[in-house]
């Protein structure tokens, strides 16, 4: 808007200034009426409209014309005032295609009449109305060629971002409800340890005092533990109403099988070292479970993304209170053909199993070659 008006304002100065220099003897001498206050008045209707071009260029350049044309009848020279409508023809050819043939051939009739009652030959101002038309008319169209093309991008662009946000949030969604089936094994091990430590201390409650004690004292803190894992479950977790309630439950794996998973992915061509450092100790099943699963999403990005025969390393170090891991890989394998897919979707799923420990996670490029994933899960003071 205020480009427009700066252009209007502009071109209506310096019409009114061209004007005044250029009405001479000569003009007046062919019976042109002097330019006036009417003519000025004439040259700012033509022109001032202009500040409303973009926002109703049909009516713009329906009012540069009739001014033009009055102009024109009221024996004004009209060489000095033809270029408001020519810019509002370019406007309407830009923003309205559908009138876009009118508006180029009302400005073609109207520079005809200006032009030949400005003693034009007919075909000379035929010639040159087409000449002036017609570039603005390609300039015109290659403008909103361009014009449509940039809002398609922004289009495509605007769904792809929309797409990309469902699909992460599916993912996480997913990644959630596969998270509750393996803790179900969890919850289920600590029901079924409380039933059992509840009949054993009711059976010896009267004949062995201290046994029953102590499996009371074990089931208070089996429950405070299955209590503490189902407040982090759902802490982090939200319904899925269209998980399947029915799908298969696996056991559920551990740090314990980190052998037979360092040895899949050896056989599947990786150079896999292990380095433990600290005590090695049992840990929650919930922890357990996140562990390991980190650690195998870990190695097989290793394989989709270095290829096999890179060299890895998994660090796990038991501290005080915490467990520290690292899976990082050199960069260096083969991987013969094209490249495995991979949308990122694995790290979304590495992210929520930490955080619904507690944990943090650091996963990026190394700063001499490959790749690393790292983790910190947090330790209950009983495991410590």
């Amino acid at each position: 808007m205020v480009v427009d008006a700066v252009l209007a304002v502009t071109l209506a100065g310096v019409t009114v200034v061209y004007a005044l220099q250029t009405y001479g003897a000569q003009y007046r001498a062919q019976g042109w009426r002097p330019f006036d206050a009417w003519a000025i008045g004439l040259t700012l209707l033509v022109h001032l409209p202009l500040v409303l071009r973009r926002r109703a260029p049909w009516v713009v350049f329906l009012v540069a014309c009739a001014g033009l044309l009055a102009y024109t009848a009221a024996r004004y020279q009209p060489s000095v005032n033809p270029w408001a409508p020519l810019l509002a023809c370019y406007t309407v050819i830009v923003h309205r295609p559908a009138r876009a043939t009118v508006a180029a051939a009302a400005t073609t009739g109207i520079w005809m009449v200006s032009g030949t009652a400005a003693g034009i030959q007919p075909l000379l101002a035929l010639a040159q109305s087409a000449i002036c038309v017609g570039t603005v008319w390609y300039f015109a169209t290659g403008m909103r060629s361009l014009s449509e093309r940039n809002a398609r991008l922004a289009e495509l662009t605007e769904r792809l971002r929309q797409e990309q946000e469902l699909r992460a949030r599916h993912a996480v969604v997913e990644e959630r409800v596969r998270i509750a089936r393996e803790l179900h094994d969890v919850v289920a091990h600590h029901l079924s340890a409380l039933a059992v430590q509840a009949g054993l201390a009711g059976y010896v409650f009267d004949s062995d005092p201290p046994a029953a004690k102590a499996a009371l004292a074990s089931i208070g803190a089996t429950s405070r533990e299955a209590l503490e894992e189902m407040r982090s479950l759902l802490q982090v977790l939200r319904l899925a109403p269209d998980a399947d309630e029915d799908g298969p439950y696996l056991p559920t794996p551990g740090l314990d099988g980190l052998d037979e998973l360092v040895d899949r992915s050896r056989a599947a061509g990786l150079d896999v070292r292990v380095a433990v450092t600290g005590r090695p100790r049992p840990l929650a099943p919930g922890v357990d479970l996140c562990a390991y699963r980190v650690v195998q999403e870990a190695l097989t990005n290793v394989l989709k993304h270095a290829g096999a025969s890179a060299r890895v390393t998994v660090a796990l170090r038991y501290g005080a209170d915490r467990l520290d891991a690292e899976v990082g890989d050199d960069g260096a394998g083969d991987r013969p053909g094209a490249p495995l897919p991979g949308g990122g979707l694995g790290l979304i799923g590495i992210r929520e199993r930490v955080k619904l420990y507690g944990g943090s996670v650091d996963a990026g490029p190394r700063p001499h070659g490959g790749f690393a994933v790292a983790f910190s899960l947090p330790l209950p003071a009983g495991e410590a």
